[in-house]
């Protein structure tokens, strides 16, 4: 309805695609049903992208919505660290990522890593349902207009 309102389309950094974007679906252990839900509430309009998640995350979203999801490996194993190089490299529009600040890690260091590269690099980075509800509901999400400057890292 928005979007043949104000005909607005897609663009992903990843294919050049003025109709998808690429989000990357994370969350931890404590977080992961919040993700789920969250997913499965916006189904409809993220099913119209590229999705990716870290491994049991990804597994769960496609259990429960049956959405297509490119699976990573799970964060503690290197899957962070998938999503700061497809950042590094332009094939990342959004981070989604509800992470447990209560929770200490041993893979600290990777989150705290794929954070820092999503600030560097200026991709709109949501860490919680209100920030993520946010960002899906933005105009902004759904015009091909919208493209973030590259940030720092691209120079």
């Amino acid at each position: 309805m928005i979007r043949e309102r104000f005909k607005l389309r897609y663009y992903s950094r990843e294919t050049g695609d003025d109709m998808k974007k690429s989000i990357a679906l994370v969350a931890h252990d404590n977080k992961k049903e919040d993700l789920v839900e969250w997913v499965d509430f916006n189904k409809g309009t993220l099913a119209l992208h590229n999705l990716y998640a870290t491994g049991h995350t990804g597994r769960k979203i496609i259990e429960r919505t049956g959405l297509n999801v490119t699976l990573l490996k799970d964060g503690s194993l290197g899957g962070d660290m998938e999503l700061g190089a497809m950042i590094s490299n332009g094939r990342l529009d959004y981070l989604i990522f509800f992470w447990d600040p209560l929770t200490p890690l041993p893979h600290d260091v990777d989150v705290k890593a794929l954070l820092r590269i999503a600030v560097l690099y200026n991709i709109p980075t949501a860490c919680n349902r209100a920030t993520a509800d946010l960002i899906i509901s933005s105009p902004l999400f759904h015009t091909e207009q919208y493209k973030p400057t590259q940030g720092r890292g691209t120079d």
